[in-house]
């Protein structure tokens, strides 16, 4: 795929990263002369007429979204056997790839996170849009600090895809809500509940439920309840802990209502703590730096550890026949 030009405007130069379903390589739309990202889909989606509608809709309903926190939609396509869609190009890495060279976030770490991911998603849930897949790989924070979440529609375009089965979840078992689980059902509130999750990782280093395989770890949340972070580690305020076990009630209702409310109960634990505010670092090692420096044809300034895949976006969790 490198080299190719798409929709004869949009230069694929170096890969990214890889999941289940799609490629994201560092690109150049050639007639602004502007970098972009590309995210090129499996080639088997480019013959399911429901996929590609869903899609083009989906890409269009975000590119009219505008917040900080999110990463803007230029562009989407159909080139040869591969739908695409051309995005803002975050010069960073994601949070999964912090996470994993930091470990645990102090809280006023964690809120400088997820204050603008609730931006964004509070953005789109003004607009009657749900993400239904918030996880630490779909947050990206960018070289100057900047963190922005990704990916919106994608799930809801996978999901109404002729070769998805029925009995399939879509989603990442850790982080899907109880409703997800049961009956595949999506809402501001399902979004709330990742966030929550998303939450209690930041805190703690880890996700509240661990398993042999994504369906014992997406059914385990169905009858218990996500651990306090204070929990498994020391030093969370009992706030966060409130915090955390509103947003993943097992019960929607008993749930912040949408990204709205669960921001600006944010914004009143961070003026209650007296919390200060802090520019998030991207990774240092990112598979972004690693694409760019490759493009570069040079090396970066510190080494780097060796590529790894990413999980897959929106990995699908079987459900027992």
């Amino acid at each position: 795929m490198e080299g190719a030009l798409l929709d004869g405007r949009y230069l694929v130069q170096s890969r990214i990263a890889s999941g289940g379903t799609s490629t994201v390589y560092r690109g150049l739309d050639t007639r602004l002369d502007r970098p972009v990202a590309v995210k090129v889909m499996d080639s088997r989606y480019a013959g399911d007429d429901q996929f590609l509608t869903r899609f083009q809709r989906e890409a269009r309903a975000v590119a009219r979204l505008k917040d900080p926190g999110l990463v803007a939609v230029y562009d989407q396509g159909l080139d040869a056997r591969h739908p695409f869609l051309v995005m803002e190009l975050i010069e960073g890495g994601t949070l999964r790839e912090l996470l994993a060279e930091r470990g645990p976030m102090p809280p006023y770490a964690a809120a400088a996170v997820l204050r603008p991911v609730l931006g964004g998603l509070a953005a789109a849930h003004r607009a009657g849009l749900v993400h239904r897949d918030v996880k630490p790989e779909n947050v990206l924070i960018s070289d100057d600090g900047d963190v922005k979440i990704a990916d919106f529609g994608l799930v809801r375009a996978v999901a109404a895809a002729g070769i998805t089965s029925t009995s399939v979840i879509l989603g990442t078992a850790a982080y899907l809500s109880p409703e997800q689980v049961r009956h595949g059902d999506a809402s501001p509130r399902g979004d709330v509940y990742s966030t929550g999750i998303l939450t209690y990782e930041l805190l703690t280093g880890r996700t509240p439920f661990t398993g042999d395989s994504p369906l014992s770890i997406a059914y385990q949340r169905l009858d218990t309840d996500v651990p306090p972070p204070s929990a498994q580690i020391d030093g969370v305020p009992p706030q966060f802990d409130e915090f955390v076990e509103r947003a993943t009630a097992r019960d929607p209702a008993d749930r912040y209502a949408d990204a709205i409310e669960m921001g600006a109960e944010l914004d009143a634990i961070t003026e209650e703590l007296g919390l200060p505010d802090f520019r998030v670092p991207a990774p240092r090692n990112s598979a972004q730096h690693r694409s760019a420096a490759l493009q570069r044809g040079g090396t970066s300034q510190h080494p780097f550890a060796p590529a790894r895949p990413e999980p897959p976006a929106a990995a699908p969790v079987r459900q027992p026949t």
